[in-house]
């Protein structure tokens, strides 16, 4: 099989199931209810963020367009570079790296772009969101990113380890940077002989 082919097939099956774990959470269960998967540390716990990770915003409805186009220029950029690596011959692993990072980028996209417009809003205690509903709760580019996975490791009293919401799409962007790091020698090799050169 191509690296192409690789790079192709891990880019649709890590969107298709980023979004289909999205949708189903969104028409499935209301604002912040949540069910527990394994012993109260894997919990699927539906929120929505309007912004950044963590829930950070700025400038509105303003800082939401700039940091949406801002994605999209950043996939622009990463959808080169998973070219130019293909085309250089680079292992296979920094192919599938850079696959699972344009992945989690267009996942998380196509959240803010259209899902303001295909979804109502969903609400605490019951109400459930509608798929391509008549009364949108948004508009094109200003959608909600759907975060469902809750892993708090340690829960005391004034504080949880670990108490990200997150989604498949930002797994497959943390999974690619790592397997990125494990193959960092094949993925930078000009960048590393340089200082090396340097060193020497």
């Amino acid at each position: 099989m191509s690296k192409k082919t690789i790079a192709i097939l891990t880019v649709i099956l890590a969107i298709l199931i980023d979004q289909i774990s999205k949708i189903y959470v969104k028409t499935h269960f209301s604002l912040r209810e949540e069910v527990v998967v394994f012993a109260d540390w894997f919990i699927i716990h539906f929120t929505e963020n309007n912004g950044m990770a963590w829930g950070f915003e700025f400038g509105g409805k303003a800082g939401k367009l700039f940091l949406t186009v801002f994605r999209l220029v950043a996939v622009s950029g990463i959808i080169y570079w998973l070219i130019k690596t293909i085309k250089n011959k680079v292992h296979t692993g920094v192919v599938i790296a850079i696959s699972l990072i344009l992945a989690g980028a267009i996942g998380n996209i196509i959240d803010s772009v259209f899902y303001g417009i295909i979804f109502d809003e969903s609400k605490e205690g019951g109400k459930v969101a509608t798929l391509f509903s008549d009364t949108p709760y948004g508009e094109l580019f200003h959608g909600k990113v759907v975060d469902m996975l809750y892993f708090p490791m340690y829960e005391g009293e004034s504080f949880t380890f670990f108490n990200a919401i997150f989604n498949g799409a930002d797994s497959w962007i943390t999974i690619g940077v790592i397997v990125l790091f494990i193959f960092n020698k094949h993925a930078f090799p000009k960048e590393e002989k340089e200082i090396k050169e340097a060193i020497e």
